[in-house]
């Protein structure tokens, strides 16, 4: 009977810690306001191997995508805008384990695929690696947009509902001004209430 409780206590245990792991993926940081600044910074987000060429996209919707984002990239070039790559890799133990189970243990850190795409490959000016769906977790991206002073983000990548919106959110919380370039990101399914979630927020989409 010992044994069972103590199994019962361990699964238990576990459950919580997996749940934890769910919960810090799709949690939104907080942030300091950022005051005024003038710049703007193109943030490409998870265009990596993994998810470009093994993810749920179809041909046509990542060529599409593919011709709006190098367009965004080419005009951030020519405007001399820093181009900012976003690298999702699950270091978090729990995350990890989430990874494992849930995601086909796709992103995981130190397996292959985190590198970015080739299409996107180099074209980045900064390249941080980012922990949840929220890009501005780890603080890296709070410093460098900072340094940069950028109070205007334009967001591309993947996925719309995930990613890309989680850091939208987290960006808003924290004063800059969003504008997500539908046609340069992707989505494994519908976007109409994240659509809905973006405009209630401000964020702009073009």
């Amino acid at each position: 009977m010992t044994l069972i409780y103590g199994l019962g206590a361990l699964a238990l245990v576990f459950l919580v810690w997996f749940t934890t792991g769910i919960i810090r993926i799709g949690s939104i940081s907080d942030g300091k306001q950022i005051g005024d600044r003038s710049e703007t910074a193109l943030i490409l987000i998870d265009l990596q191997s993994v998810f470009w060429e093994d993810g749920p996209y179809s041909d046509a919707s990542k060529t599409e995508a593919k011709a709006a984002i190098l367009e965004e990239i080419e005009e951030a070039k020519s405007k001399g805008l820093p181009i900012i790559a976003l690298r999702q890799e699950w270091s978090i133990p729990s995350t990890k384990m989430v990874a494992r189970l849930t995601m086909k243990s796709q992103a995981i850190e130190g397996t292959p695929g985190t590198e970015l795409a080739e299409p996107f490959a180099d074209l980045a000016d900064h390249v941080l690696v980012k922990r949840v769906q929220d890009g501005f977790e780890t603080g890296e991206l709070d410093q460098l947009l900072a340094t940069l002073n950028v109070g205007k983000l334009r967001l591309v990548g993947l996925d719309f509902n995930y990613c890309v919106q989680k850091t939208a959110l987290a960006a808003r919380k924290r004063g800059f001004e969003v504008t997500i370039i539908k046609r340069g990101t992707l989505s494994a399914a519908p976007t109409d209430q994240s659509e809905m979630r973006m405009a209630s927020q401000n964020i702009a989409l073009q």
